[in-house]
């Protein structure tokens, strides 16, 4: 059993989603390099993803689900 992260619908969330490419502490990186001025273009590289996905990461159109609650699943 594994405990994992649900929105209010009870979906899966962050990287335990199954078709999540990039972790949480990946994500994290990205907006943190934002924080510091970066563009996307320097952010794509340094973390070596598409810059559309850097793009959408610090706009908030992925990763900007928080946690309704946590549930045990069958890995």
């Amino acid at each position: 059993m594994k405990i994992v992260a649900v929105n209010e619908r009870g979906q899966r969330i962050g990287e335990t989603h199954p078709q999540a490419r990039y972790s949480n502490g990946e994500v994290a990186g990205v907006l943190a390099l934002r924080d510091q001025g970066l563009s996307y273009s320097q952010i794509a590289t340094a973390c070596q993803m598409p810059k559309s996905t850097v793009a959408h990461i610090c706009r908030g159109n992925r990763r900007c689900q928080t946690p309704a609650r946590y549930s045990m699943v069958e890995r």
